[in-house]
């Protein structure tokens, strides 16, 4: 792969299959736990504002931002280990700005990786909307009374 367009695109397909298989078996697994874990009948007896319900919601959260950084995290060693960025802060920094979309410049990321933060853009946008969908699909699950 001579043409560093090509090579970036490969790479960055890569990185979304990746990330993708990652984020729908975090949340197929938390899925299953779930249901494992707390018998649906149960769940629907939660009231939202009482204690387990806040762990519940808690919990929810707090495993989605785990999906979310490990996914950061796999961009930003991608980053490292074709030295697109110099530098795990540095890397790691670009990886979050450009998955959350703030994307404040690219003068952080070297001028022939630059499509791979516009593709780690477009999947973070995805991936953040499959998480919103399914964090209200769980508390939907949870009494509303």
């Amino acid at each position: 792969m001579n043409d560093p367009m090509i090579l970036q695109f490969f790479v960055s397909s890569v990185m979304v299959v990746v990330c993708v298989i990652i984020h729908g078996f975090g949340l197929f697994g938390l899925t299953r736990a779930l249901r494992t874990e707390i018998n649906t009948e149960r769940l629907r007896h939660i009231k939202p504002l009482s204690p387990r319900g806040v762990l519940f919601t808690l919990g929810i959260v707090v495993a989605i931002a785990a999906l979310h950084g490990a996914e950061i995290w796999a961009f930003a060693l991608v980053y490292l280990a074709v030295g697109a960025v110099k530098g795990l802060e540095p890397s790691l920094y670009f990886s979050t700005i450009s998955y959350s979309t703030v994307g404040y410049s690219d003068a952080h990321i070297a001028m022939d990786w630059r499509l791979m933060g516009a593709f780690e853009s477009i999947l973070g946008i995805i991936l953040l909307g499959w998480s919103t969908s399914f964090f209200f699909r769980m508390l939907g699950r949870i009494d509303a009374h």
